[in-house]
C-alpha cells in the first residue's frame, strides 16, 4: 500500500462526502519516509516523478560537519543522536532528520540536510548558548 496525497478522501466544507469521479493519479502518489538511523553506510535510490532520482540514506555513521566560526568542514563520525524535535518517536529511536542534533567528536551539531531526500548528512556545529 502506498501513500496517496489526493483530496478525494476528504469531506466537503458542508460535511458531506466527496463522490469519487476519477482514479488515483501518479502525481498524487507519495512514498514512505527513509527514517535514517546510525549504523553502517547504506543508501537506496528512489524514483521520483518526472524522471527524478533521489538518493535516500537508510543508515550512516559519518556526517560533514561545518564550524561556522572558522568556516571549515570536516567528515566526522556520528557518536549518537542527542535530540530530534521533529517527532517524539524519532527522538526515542534515534532517527536522523533535518534539524536533529547529533553528537560528534567536534561537538554537538544540528543536521541541515534532508538525509531521506539529499542522500547526505550535513550538519553545523551549534554553540553552548544556542543549544538551550
Amino acid at each position: 500500500m502506498s501513500v496517496w496525497h489526493g483530496s478525494l478522501h476528504k469531506r466537503k466544507l458542508t460535511g458531506g462526502r466527496k463522490r469519487v469521479y476519477r482514479v488515483k493519479r501518479k502525481f498524487e502518489k507519495g512514498s514512505f519516509p527513509a527514517e535514517t538511523i546510525l549504523g553502517e553506510p547504506k543508501r537506496r535510490t528512489a524514483k521520483g516523478y518526472g524522471g527524478k532520482t533521489k538518493m535516500r540514506v537508510l543508515s550512516d555513521k559519518y556526517a560533514s560537519v561545518t564550524d561556522p566560526k572558522s568556516g571549515k568542514t570536516e567528515k566526522t563520525e556520528i557518536l549518537r543522536v542527542v535530540r530530534n524535535r521533529a517527532n517524539v518517536d524519532y527522538d526515542r529511536r534515534g532517527v536522523i532528520t533535518k534539524g536533529a542534533e547529533i553528537e560528534t567528536p567536534l561537538g554537538i551539531a544540528r543536521v541541515t540536510s534532508r538525509p531521506g531526500s539529499d542522500g547526505v548528512i550535513n550538519a553545523v556545529l551549534i554553540s553552548k548558548e544556542e543549544k538551550s
